[in-house]
C-alpha cells in the first residue's frame, strides 16, 4: 500500500489559522485513507511501549546496582544496607494505600534486612487532600519526622485536612513556622513532582504500587506475597 504525502507548512506563530483549503485537503485524505492514520497511531503506541519497557529495565538495573540513584532524597526506614529495597509509590488519601500500610508495617517490622523507601504519587484528580497531605509529610521530613507523620496520616486518614496537618506537627514537636514554610514551598512541589515523574515513566496509573528487589506489585498486596518475593530473591 502506498502512503499519501501530506504537505507540511511552517506557520509564523502558534496562533496561526490553518487555511480552509489546506484543512479540507487534509480531512479528505484522512477520510479516503483512514488506514494511514490508524497505522501511525499504532506505530506511535508501539514506540511508546518500547521506550517504557527500556526505562523499566534501566530502572530495575539501577535499583539493584546503584539504589541511591533511585532513592535520591526520598525518606527511608529499615535496613541501612539497601540490599533489599521495598519501594512504595503511595497516596495518603487512597483507601487501598491505607489497607496496604498495615501490611507494609508488619513486613518491615519482621524483616530488618529490608529498606523501605517512600515515593509520593498523590492522585489529586480523585483525592482532594492527597497533595496537601503529601506536602505536609514532606515538610515533617525536613525536621526528621517523616515516618511518624506517615504513620499518623494513614491511621487518621478519615480526618485529612488542615486541622490534622497542624495538630500532627504540634504533637511531633515540630517547629511550626518552619513546617508551614516548608509545606507551602516550591521545594515541596518539586520533590513530589520528581516522584510523580518517575512513577509516570514506569507507567504507574494507580496506587499503591510496590517494587521489591525489581518485582512489581500493584494494589493492597498480601503479606504472603511480599514474604515470598523476599525469600525467592535471597535464595
Amino acid at each position: 500500500m502506498g502512503l499519501t504525502w501530506i504537505p507540511m507548512i511552517s506557520v509564523p506563530s502558534a496562533q496561526a489559522v490553518i487555511e480552509p483549503e489546506l484543512e479540507k485537503t487534509v480531512l479528505d485524505i484522512i477520510r479516503q485513507h483512514p488506514e494511514v492514520l490508524i497505522e501511525s497511531v499504532q506505530a506511535y503506541q508501539k514506540q511508546q511501549q518500547e521506550q517504557q519497557q527500556q526505562f523499566i529495565q534501566s530502572f530495575v538495573s539501577q535499583l539493584k546496582t546503584n539504589p541511591q540513584s533511585i532513592i535520591a532524597n526520598s525518606p527511608t526506614t529499615g535496613s541501612l544496607t539497601q540490599k533489599n529495597i521495598l519501594l512504595e509509590f503511595s497516596d495518603f488519601q487512597c483507601p487501598y494505600c491505607q489497607k496496604a500500610y498495615e501490611t507494609v508495617k508488619e513486613f518491615i517490622e519482621n524483616h530488618d534486612e529490608v529498606t523501605l523507601v517512600y515515593k509520593h504519587f498523590p492522585l489529586s484528580s480523585i483525592h482532594p487532600q492527597a497533595m496537601a497531605a503529601a506536602k505536609a509529610s514532606w515538610a515533617a521530613g525536613q525536621q526528621g519526622k517523616f515516618w511518624p507523620y506517615y504513620d499518623a496520616l494513614f491511621t487518621q486518614q478519615e480526618n485529612l485536612g488542615e486541622e490534622l496537618y497542624l495538630d500532627l506537627a504540634k504533637n511531633l514537636n515540630l517547629n511550626i513556622n518552619q513546617f508551614e514554610r516548608d509545606r507551602h514551598s516550591k521545594k515541596a512541589e518539586l520533590a513530589i513532582a520528581e516522584d510523580m515523574k518517575l512513577a509516570e515513566k514506569i507507567g504507574i496509573q494507580g496506587t499503591p504500587l510496590f517494587v521489591l528487589n525489581g518485582q512489581f506489585f500493584a494494589g493492597a498486596v498480601p503479606l504472603s506475597t511480599l514474604e515470598t518475593a523476599l525469600s525467592s530473591m535471597n535464595n
